[in-house]
């Protein structure tokens, strides 16, 4: 294999992402995925994934925005339907639905407070707690069809897309990079660790990273009775934090709904992880949607398992050393923002400053320095 402008390690959506918004600035580029893209074992597999304005800081309001605008152009410039605009709601006590409506009309993004027994008589099989905020410009993406999507798109732009293929160790220093591939060393001049829960051992020595913690997540699918399937996604934080959304295929052929806890979850590493549902979570999850949930049949038709990455304070990582870009965008909520987080990598590896600084690694040792 010749020498790359860029190299990508992940072919989940933000190693995909980073290949599309490489390849077509004309970079030579090459993604190594060690399994399939989107496999069941990262943290991009299935139909469902929610994306949203709604965020109490102004930053991430605005950065929403400019991943909507990239959703529709890969889209459009590949053909496929990716986006399920359903609306969204939050209430509870811990989301702030008043704050939250300040920072989206502060940024111009159209939204409504309604009371809940409003709210529960707009949207029936819901019950709320206490004031609700609704904004249009929320609903789903799909994960896999998105990970499909750009790697398309890359591929269309020259990209070689390599999968069942392990890099198992990454030579780096200020001239470029050298992976270590069962295919036999591959260069590069700048390489895109994209590796989600794999990351802390991919860079291990190579790069300081921040604490970076895997959960694995407990997910369960309800089948609906009275809810309908275009119901808005919902993220309800009151004793604890839980979301729930259309599931897509996901959810079977009745468009199950998706439930799960946000704040909830098992420490483990991309290799431990057992891939197996506590009866805790279930039956918490369950008792969750008797209350609050009854346009759902109360007992899950399907569960599963999936890895978050966190940070200490769910920022993400977006940041150059030397050869090696790092590309962590995670904590649970970055997959609405993937085709942004192609570019600001793309952007890092043709030498682009951070544009983020809370992004960058100093930013995130200095915090955990501070706490």
């Amino acid at each position: 294999m010749s020498a790359y402008d860029v190299a990508v390690v992940g072919g989940g959506l933000m190693g995909a992402a980073t290949a599309w918004a490489a390849a077509r600035r004309g970079l030579h580029v090459v993604l190594f995925e060690q399994h399939q893209p989107a496999h069941a074992g990262g943290s991009s597999s299935g139909s469902a994934r929610i994306v949203r304005r709604a965020y109490p800081d102004p930053f991430w309001v605005r950065l929403t925005g400019e991943a909507f605008e990239l959703w529709r152009e890969l889209e459009q410039t590949t053909g496929t339907s990716l986006l399920r605009l359903v609306g969204g709601l939050d209430h509870g006590g811990g989301r702030d639905p008043d704050t939250l409506a300040q920072t989206l009309r502060g940024a111009g993004v159209p939204c409504e407070l309604l009371p809940a027994d409003e709210a529960a008589t707009r949207w029936p099989g819901l019950v709320f707690d206490g004031p609700v905020l609704h904004h249009a410009q929320a609903g789903t993406v799909d994960a896999e069809g998105a990970v499909a999507a750009f790697l398309t798109g890359a591929a269309a732009h020259g990209a070689q897309v390599v999968t069942g293929a392990a890099v198992t160790r990454i030579h780096a220093d200020a001239g470029g990079a050298e992976l270590t591939t069962p295919l036999g060393p591959v260069t590069a001049r700048r390489v895109v660790a994209a590796a989600g829960a794999w990351m802390p051992d991919l860079l291990r020595g190579l790069v300081p990273l921040p604490p970076l913690t895997v959960y694995q997540q407990q997910v369960f699918h309800f089948e609906r009775t009275t809810l309908a399937a275009d119901t808005p996604v919902v993220i309800h934080k009151g004793e604890r934090g839980v979301y729930h959304l259309p599931g897509g295929r996901s959810g079977g052929p009745g468009d199950a709904r998706k439930v799960a806890e946000h704040d909830w979850s098992v420490p483990t590493s991309a290799t431990t992880r057992d891939g197996v549902v506590l009866d805790a979570a279930r039956e918490r999850t369950v008792d969750y949607v008797r209350r609050w949930l009854p346009g759902l049949n109360p007992q899950p038709s399907s569960e599963t398992t999936c890895l978050y990455t966190n940070t200490a304070n769910e920022d993400f990582v977006i940041d150059r050393q030397g050869s090696v870009v790092v590309c962590s965008p995670c904590s649970g909520h970055g997959a609405k923002f993937a085709p942004l987080v192609g570019e600001l990598a793309a952007d890092l590896a043709t030498g682009v400053p951070p544009r983020e600084e809370r992004f960058t690694l100093a930013a995130h040792l200095a915090g955990a320095a501070a706490r």
